[in-house]
């Protein structure tokens, strides 16, 4: 054999031993994920496709049958209908702000960084105690923004009691909550972009606005699409500010499917619906975050 193919020989032997230490560190994560990630949508799925019969006890296999009666059930397009419009409105509300407060704080002056630090206050609170103080300042009787909106002459709002608000304050909660986690991804990508580019940019006369059309919305690419992906999936599914603040009332109007499935497991007993509604919401996700992924990923090649 060869100098060349043995010394070829070694490089092979050695590579595989460094992949094998590094698949050696990754195995607690891995196996963490298998535990409490695949294994839980591979039982969900098997459990969808069962019945229990409570009466003399055991489940028996019914197929899609329990797909059927969910998508026969307008309780659960009313929740999709919610549960999409919410999304619409608050993915890219939470995006688009995150995006200009992370580029109007990026700086490394001592007022820019006070102030990023006090946006990044929210991420120290919970969403559930988040909630709960949100609750306590939407109180249609005692809460301290209608006491603000009266002193300006502004007569009090229902807000969580009423139909046409509450869904709008769901989305107020979740992105105060949101909205400095993402700015913080966002943040970090802006500074990983080479101050050199924007110099250049300068010199041949280009202005702030085509700095950002061609400079940092190009680089951001990879980490906006990770928020964007992540913000999706958080936010179909949201629960926390649902259960605290409306219970999915009032009359449903904040219904979204993760509180209906909770409501079918907890309140119900009904497992097998919520098994299923667990389904349909994480296909539903997953196919949302591969369009999502498809654009992004295209625009950026």
């Amino acid at each position: 054999m060869s100098k060349k193919k043995i010394n070829a020989l070694k490089g092979t032997v050695g590579l595989s031993r460094r992949s094998l230490v590094a698949y050696l560190f990754l195995l607690p994560s891995l196996t963490g994920l298998i535990v409490f990630r695949i294994f839980p949508i591979i039982y969900t799925f098997i459990g969808s496709l069962f019945n229990v019969d409570y009466y003399k006890g055991g489940t028996s296999f019914v197929g899609f049958e329990n797909y059927l009666n969910v998508l026969k059930d307008p309780i659960f397009w009313h929740s999709l209908k919610v549960t999409l419009i919410f999304n619409l409105v608050v993915n890219p509300v939470q995006i688009t702000i995150a995006l200009i407060l992370a580029v109007l704080l990026n700086g490394s002056n001592r007022s820019i960084r006070i102030i990023r630090t006090l946006f990044l206050l929210p991420l120290g609170v919970s969403v559930t105690i988040a909630s709960t103080i949100w609750n306590i300042l939407l109180n249609p009787n005692e809460g301290l923004i209608n006491s603000f909106l009266n002193f300006f002459g502004i007569p009090s709002q229902p807000f969580l009691t009423s139909p046409s608000q509450a869904l709008w304050c769901i989305v107020l909660v979740a992105s105060w909550c949101g909205i400095p986690y993402w700015m913080m991804f966002l943040l970090a990508g802006l500074q990983d972009i080479p101050v050199e580019y924007y110099e250049a940019a300068k010199i041949d006369g280009a202005t702030n606005w085509q700095s950002f059309w061609y400079i940092t919305l190009p680089l951001l690419k990879r980490a906006l699409t990770f928020v964007v992906v992540a913000d999706t999936t958080a936010n179909f599914l949201l629960f926390a500010p649902v259960f605290i603040l409306t219970r999915g009332g009032p009359q449903w109007s904040t219904n979204l499917l993760m509180y209906e499935t909770y409501s079918n497991a907890f309140v119900y007993s009904d497992y097998p619906r919520a098994l299923t509604l667990t389904s349909i919401l994480l296909l539903m996700t997953l196919v949302i975050v591969l369009l999502e992924l498809r654009v992004l990923q295209k625009e950026e090649s």
